[in-house]
Order: structure tokens, then C-alpha cells, then sequence
């Protein structure tokens, strides 16, 4: 089915790896990400990883890991606490974690974390974004947005079963990735609204 197609193209996206600057990790409860993010550092991918991340502000606190809670397990109040957990027991060295740990949604996990790495006057020539697959379309807006000078490269996760060739054969997959649509569609109007803002002032 085209539509099908149509929308797996848009929302699920994915690049060849190359060496890069940083790596970004925008938020989350699933150790996977934090777990691919460290094996990319591992391989020489980049030098320093920032994962981002305070707590969803429907909740208001951490609910603790959504995967993976029997070996990463101790008492996170974040979601950066929690993706330093995973990233220092798997083989990442503390030096090379940044920290972010005020944002609250996918728009603040990409501006906050060019605060942290302007304010440590690093360079972003190049950036992997390590995210959710569904999330995929997104976090590279919305970083690309918040780097706007920076190639990025999207190493997805595949997280709850869902998966790129599979999505639309259950319920959750449905729900999930036709969710993330319908918030491109309403969150991107106001990037594109502020855009058009900056280049009249400009």
C-alpha cells in the first residue's frame, strides 16, 4: 500500500555511519539507546556522547527504566541519570558524558543540548543522533533545527517490537508511528511559523 510506504519513508530514517563530533542521545526510558550509543563510542565513532533528558512533564518524575530495569536498576531521578548508568557499565568513560538533564520533551532535548555544547565551546561539524526509529523524523528536525550548520547521521533503535518493514502489522506499531505523524503535523507548524519570523526579520 503507497500510503504505507509514503509514511514509513517520512518517519523512519536511517544513515550510514561515518565518524562524528558527538553523539546525541534525546531523552528516553529504553536502555537500548543508551546501549548502542555506547557501542558506537566504544568503535571510535566520536569522542563524546550527550544524552538529554529531565522526565516527561505529564508525569513529573522518572518512572525508571521502560527496558532492560533488571540490570540497570538503581535509583534514577532523571533520564540522564539514567542513560549515564547505562553508558558507564557499558565500557563509556565518564570524561567523555556530558550532561543535559533539564529538558522535558524532544524540542528541549535538541536546544538545551546546544546550550551544553556551545557553553563547553565545542564544535558540531558532524552528529549522531541515537533515537527511537519511530522517533526518527523528530529529533532530526528538531536538532537539525537546533544545529543548523550540522550533518547528522540517525542510528535508529528499534524499541517495543516496531520496526521499519513492520509497523503497520500491529496495534502498537500502528499506534506509535501514526502518533508520531499526527505530532509532526502540529509541532512542526510552529518551527516552520518561527522560521519564516527570522528570516523576515533577517
Amino acid at each position: 500500500m503507497k500510503t504505507i510506504d509514503d509514511i514509513t519513508n517520512y518517519i523512519f530514517l536511517e544513515h550510514p555511519l561515518e565518524k562524528a563530533d558527538i553523539i546525541f542521545i534525546p531523552g528516553g526510558s529504553y536502555a537500548e539507546l543508551g546501549e548502542q550509543a555506547a557501542r558506537l563510542w566504544c568503535n571510535g565513532y566520536a569522542p563524546f556522547i550527550l544524552p538529554s533528558g529531565k522526565y516527561s512533564p505529564s508525569r513529573g518524575y522518572f518512572p525508571g527504566p521502560l527496558s532492560k530495569a533488571n540490570e540497570y536498576n538503581k535509583s534514577y531521578t532523571t533520564e540522564w541519570a539514567f542513560f549515564q548508568d547505562v553508558l558507564l557499565q557499558n565500557g563509556v568513560s565518564e570524561i567523555a558524558i556530558l550532561r543535559e538533564d533539564l529538558a522535558e520533551y524532544t524540542y528541549q532535548n535538541a536546544f538545551k543540548s546546544k546550550e551544553v555544547t556551545d557553553a563547553l565551546g565545542l564544535q558540531i561539524n558532524k552528529a549522531i543522533l541515537c533515537c527511537k526509529s519511530f522517533h526518527a523524523r523528530r529529533c532530526y528536525t528538531y536538532y537539525q533545527w537546533a544545529y543548523p550548520h550540522t550533518t547528522f547521521i540517525i542510528c535508529p533503535v528499534d524499541i517495543q517490537g516496531i520496526r521499519k518493514d513492520t509497523w503497520f502489522q500491529t496495534e502498537v506499531g500502528i499506534d506509535k508511528v501514526l502518533g508520531e505523524l499526527a505530532r509532526c503535523g502540529s509541532q512542526f507548524k510552529t518551527c516552520i511559523m518561527q522560521s519564516i519570523c527570522n528570516e523576515n526579520k533577517g
